[in-house]
């Protein structure tokens, strides 16, 4: 039964999320035409005898994913699998996984035959919360993140918490990294109401994840649809990810993605602090209260060698100068992009970085 449905207006196609706490949508999906299932290969482990019983195995695709399945070569399997259909222009995908497998299952369903029918269940809960809607979809090139990429909506989207459960903790950590960079951007009222959910979301209680990414859907939500491809106030929604995306690439992803937006918005109101833009006050309010109660990385023991941190940080796409781009917050959570920032500024808050507590 479906519990909510988020519709979604896009220039490319209109489209939806339902929220669904049983099996009912795969009977859907079930009974699309020329349909393939592309299905992570853990997510199939826990799930092929419970939740996916009922998908036709000669219609899946079980792969396995990886941050180095996320280029050119890893679409390969996929559209060898897809290009030996009867059905071409007809032909449907639906990829049930994380937003690794989104990003090659979305890339492949916009270029293969101009584009075909795409369906995406999102099992972790990154995709869930976040990246499971906007349209972009990303690969990696020469080691830089998300270089490559296209906007193509899935056609329907459906969230279904069971998938949480069986995750591991530094997936669904990863994930909660995006759950609290969007509740940020939401302002005061829903970072209060998601510091009473912090027990519940360490327990993963179903209905509290649910609600959680509900109201996280909803706030970017009001980004994508007024900025669809990312030319103006949609960049907000990129809080934590200049300097996030950099650690990333510097540790050669052994930092989960959601881990590393955690430690870039800490570096970015720390920038904001210097610059006078962020009390010293609600900085630390909102490092202790919200942001370390979910990180999971030990900094006593990592450093970043700032000097590779800043040419990672140069290779941003969203780079419009000579110096680099940041997303900010000043006091009552307002956000505001910058593109002034220093190499000096980068280097100080990193060296101040295991200082922090």
């Amino acid at each position: 039964m479906s519990l909510t449905r988020i519709p979604l207006k896009s220039n490319i196609k209109n489209y939806f999320v339902d929220f669904d706490d049983s099996d009912g949508f795969l009977g859907n999906l079930i009974s699309i035409p020329n349909v393939i299932f592309v299905i992570d290969s853990n997510v199939w482990k826990f799930h092929r005898a419970g939740l996916l019983s009922v998908l036709p195995k000669d219609s899946v695709l079980v792969y396995e994913v990886s941050e180095a399945c996320k280029s050119l070569d890893g679409l390969r399997p996929i559209y060898d699998e897809m290009i030996k259909q009867a059905a071409k222009k007809n032909a449907a995908l639906v990829s049930i996984g994380g937003g690794i497998l989104q990003d090659l299952t979305g890339f492949v369903a916009s270029t293969l035959y101009r584009g075909i029918k795409w369906v995406f269940v999102p099992t972790t809960m990154l995709a869930q919360c976040d990246s499971c809607i906007g349209a972009k979809t990303s690969l990696n090139y020469q080691g830089f993140k998300n270089l490559l990429g296209t906007f193509y909506p899935p056609n329907e989207i459906y969230v279904n918490t069971r998938f949480l459960t069986t995750q591991e903790d530094d997936v669904f950590f990863s994930g909660v990294g995006e759950l609290v960079k969007l509740h940020l951007i939401g302002g005061e009222e829903a970072v209060n109401k998601l510091l009473t959910e912090i027990p519940y979301i360490f327990k993963r209680e179903e209905s509290v994840l649910s609600n959680a990414i509900h109201r996280s859907l909803f706030i970017k939500k009001g980004y994508i649809e007024a900025d669809e491809f990312d030319q103006g106030r949609r960049n907000i929604l990129n809080f934590g990810h200049c300097f996030g995306h950099a650690l990333e690439s510097v540790t050669n992803f052994k930092i989960s993605h959601g881990q590393a937006v955690i430690l870039g918005m800490i570096l970015a109101n720390s920038v904001a602090v210097s610059r006078n833009l962020l009390s010293i006050e609600n900085s630390l309010y909102i490092r202790r209260k919200i942001l370390f109660p979910f990180l999971k990385i030990n900094l006593d023991k990592i450093r970043f060698d700032s000097n590779n941190v800043v040419r990672a940080m140069e290779n941003d796409k969203k780079r419009l100068g000579n110096d680099l781009a940041l997303i900010m917050m000043k006091d009552n959570y307002e956000m505001i992009r910058v593109n002034d920032l220093k190499a000096m500024e980068v280097k100080a808050v990193l060296e101040g970085l295991n200082e922090i507590n």
